[in-house]
């Protein structure tokens, strides 16, 4: 092989090695963030198919399905799988938590019989106020306001 056939080789191999860069770079695949325009205090973004509040409450469920399921999960919180449920020491209040156990990423059920919320991964246990009542977790759950508005329930993220 002569050097201009070499040559030519490197420089084709050059630019096929380059091509998916250019491509992804000249993509029009640049969609923005629904929140990039949004200041830095305003509440997060509603999940899918929920309606905007002002207050930056989200509704969740209603009342009925707290009460017949006795708890509400939402898959597609914005913050998380979310688990939704009357405290046990007062039922008028609910506590709202992201169920995402940080252990393996699992998603803890609530328990009404134990009131725990339990990772089905592990068995890792957590207080109704999300706190670990049981590892191997070493982190917390996340806690969200909630509250009951008509026969809404609502969550603010």
């Amino acid at each position: 092989m002569d050097r201009r056939t070499f040559m030519s080789w490197v420089g084709l191999g050059f630019v096929a090695t380059s091509l998916p860069v250019a491509i992804a770079a000249c993509s029009s695949d640049t969609a923005e963030s629904p929140t990039a325009d949004a200041p830095a205090d305003a509440p997060p973004p509603p999940p899918p198919g929920a309606p905007a509040r002002e207050d930056g409450f989200v509704e969740v469920g209603t009342v009925a399905d707290l009460d017949a399921n006795g708890a509400i999960a939402d898959k597609d919180f914005s913050a998380g799988p979310l688990s939704v449920f009357r405290d046990p020491a007062n039922s008028e209040a609910l506590i709202a938590v992201n169920a995402t156990c940080a252990h393996q990423g699992c998603v803890a059920d609530w328990s009404k019989d134990a009131s725990l919320l339990i990772c089905p991964c592990h068995g890792s246990k957590f207080n109704p106020d999300g706190s670990i009542d049981t590892g191997p977790v070493e982190k917390p759950l996340d806690v969200f306001e909630a509250k009951i508005d008509g026969e809404a329930v609502l969550v603010k993220a």
